[in-house]
């Protein structure tokens, strides 16, 4: 009995190692494994081409592992590969499954993709096609037959803006890029030490560009720019030229299978880069500014800039400081961007200076100083993309002559606006010179007439203080109002009169009727605007 009680404790011993044991591998296996999940798909097995290369149990991180193993093959080859890669999958629900580690399975898409990366391509016996570099750069695109030409290419738009050949124009793998993209960057080279090494390459092939005299270059301007301060600096003590140089746009250059007719040759493809175009641009309008000064200034035809803006009518077309106009400017399909140092001895203009006035109206304007133009001399760091300046430092700047500023008081209140005080009516007398009409009206007529039938509401043109209704000799039955600005407008030939002297009136509201009373030849309104006293053209100032 002993005997057999001692036998099962030591079958409970064993089960309960064996049970521990279980668990146990079955925490260290489960990132291995997958459970049943009801009746969705938890368990993918994956092929690439066709091959299959895993399993997992969720398709999330799958495309991240196919561009990593396309990273691998395509740097493992100078050129573009043409690789095939089509990934798919049977989805099933499992109860227990045993998954792929995610290295495992990036290798055996590398070993699938290298198999295929030669399989793709054009025949080399197709007559029709030639490898070739399509060069891309924003809108513009170019394909041509080998790298160096695309580096004449790219080099030709930085010799428009150099003499000394000190950038060159260099093209990288871009590491942003999944396949075998180029992009190009403009190196800066010590030019001595370059075309020696042009004439005695190293074992390692073509020369690349001295980079460390770009480096010390760096260093130089750095050790002067600290050794001195700017106040202790003379204008000897700067370098001056070209500081930096780069290519605006994003460059990209690719290798591909091209039809021969697609390829251009490189004395084309560098006319093309270097040719200005007509591309369109916008130009603020700044204080003193005039359409026929705009168009001296960008060089412009002024006829050409009224073309190219709907808000503009002709030459006398009213523009102000803040407007922007729509002009055109001629540039390089490939914009290069530099820094110049410069030592300018010019002449400058002051800032405007203004006064506000909360009393004014915004149409009131006067200058309290005239301006006078300084001189100075300055070291300036200017930025410049292709021939346009976008940008200025100043380092140093010696006084000549300060500018003194235009002072300027301008108003801060909205001024009052002014409508047709009357409903229709038809336009029978404009303003100015004319036939009399009639016996005792004038030859110059200062206001207009709209012709309207008797009774026709007349209404307040602006608010302001009625300082006449009454009788006026040719006027008739008159009412004269005094407005905020100053202005007075005048209401004649009328038949009834609805208000009084002294009376406050608003825009809009229904101050008479019209008639035919005084000097008239038919039911009218007359209808005059005065400013400081005189008569001008209503039409001019109606809304």
């Amino acid at each position: 009995m002993k005997k057999l009680t001692r036998h099962y404790k030591r079958l409970h011993y064993i089960r309960l190692r064996v049970a521990l044991l279980v668990i146990f591998l079955n925490i260290i296996a489960i990132p291995s494994w997958v459970s049943y999940d009801g009746d969705e798909a938890d368990f993918y097995r994956v092929y690439l081409n066709g091959e299959e290369v895993g399993c997992v149990g969720s398709m999330d991180g799958l495309d991240d592992m196919l561009v990593k193993a396309r990273r691998t093959v395509a740097s493992e080859h100078d050129g573009m590969l043409y690789m095939d890669a089509d990934l798919t999958y049977d989805a099933s629900s499992v109860v227990f499954a045993p998954v792929d580690d995610e290295d495992d399975i990036v290798d055996r898409m590398e070993a699938v993709l290298r198999k295929s990366r030669h399989s793709i391509g054009i025949d080399s016996a197709d007559d029709n096609y030639i490898h070739g570099y399509t060069l891309k750069m924003g809108d513009y695109i170019a394909n041509l037959e080998s790298v160096e030409d695309i580096c004449s290419v790219l080099q030709a738009a930085l010799d428009r803006f150099m003499n000394d050949g000190s950038y060159l124009a260099v093209l990288t793998r871009d590491p942003k890029r999944e396949l075998n993209v180029l992009t190009a960057s403009a190196e800066k080279i010590d030019v001595e030490e370059y075309w020696e090494q042009q004439d005695n390459p190293d074992d390692s092939g073509l020369p690349e560009p001295v980079r460390s005299a770009g480096f010390e270059s760096f260093i130089e301007n750095a050790v002067e720019d600290t050794t001195l301060d700017k106040e202790d600096k003379s204008f000897f003590d700067y370098n001056y030229g070209l500081m930096s140089m780069a290519f605006d746009d994003n460059i990209e250059v690719t290798d591909c299978y091209l039809q021969k007719d697609q390829v251009i040759s490189l004395d084309e493809a560098i006319n093309s880069v270097v040719t200005m175009q007509e591309v369109i641009d916008v130009y603020e309008v700044v204080e003193g500014d005039t359409l026929s000064g705009i168009a001296l200034k960008t060089n412009i035809p002024m006829d050409k800039i009224i073309d190219l803006n709907d808000t503009l009518e002709n030459e006398n077309s009213l523009i102000r400081p803040g407007d922007e106009l729509v002009i055109t400017t001629t540039e390089p399909p490939l914009a290069i961007r530099r820094m110049e140092r410069e030592y300018i001895e010019e002449f400058y203009d002051a800032e405007i200076e203004y006064i506000y006035n909360d009393e004014w109206y915004t149409t009131d304007k006067v200058t309290r100083q005239q301006p006078s133009t300084g001189r100075r001399n300055i070291v300036a760091e200017t930025v410049y993309v292709n021939d346009k300046a976008v940008e200025r430092t100043i380092l140093k700047e010696e006084l000549v002559l300060e500018a003194v500023p235009k002072i300027v008081e301008v108003g801060t209140r909205i001024p009052p606006t002014y409508i047709k005080p009357l409903a229709g009516g038809r336009l029978s007398s404009g303003f100015g010179r004319r036939n009399r009409p009639t016996k005792g009206a004038s030859s110059y007529h200062q206001g207009v007439d709209w012709a309207t039938p008797v009774g026709t509401a007349i209404w307040a043109s602006c608010g302001g203080t009625v300082t006449r209704a009454s009788w006026g000799k040719g006027y008739g039955y008159c009412v004269y109002i005094k407005h905020p600005d100053g202005r007075e407008t005048r209401y004649g030939h009328l038949s009834k009169i609805l208000v009084s002297v002294g009376q406050s009136v608003s825009q809009g509201q229904k101050i008479a009727l019209s008639g035919n009373t005084g000097v008239s030849t038919g039911p009218h309104l007359h209808f005059e605007i005065r400013i400081g006293g005189a008569a001008v053209n209503p039409l001019k100032y109606l809304n």
